[in-house]
């Protein structure tokens, strides 16, 4: 399967927990809001959103980086 980087963002920023359960992806905050960035192979896309909603963060954005943003942001 094809892996691909994609940059989630969820609402608010993430706690301790979500940290940790995140701990596998860059994290970027900018104080409202909470990016997470990580190539991700589809089975592996779906269990992240699943983790997202489990831990019942609200997505507020999901896309699948470009090869050019995928070079300007390192893993």
């Amino acid at each position: 399967m094809h892996t691909h980087r994609y940059r989630i963002i969820v609402a608010g920023g993430l706690s301790e927990i979500g940290r940790e359960a995140f701990s596998d992806f860059r994290i970027e905050a900018n104080g409202t809001n909470t990016a997470l960035i990580r190539d991700l192979d589809q089975a592996a896309l779906y269990g992240t959103l699943n983790r997202i909603l489990s831990l019942g963060f609200e997505l507020i954005e999901l896309r699948r980086l470009t090869e050019s943003a995928n070079q300007a942001v390192p893993a």
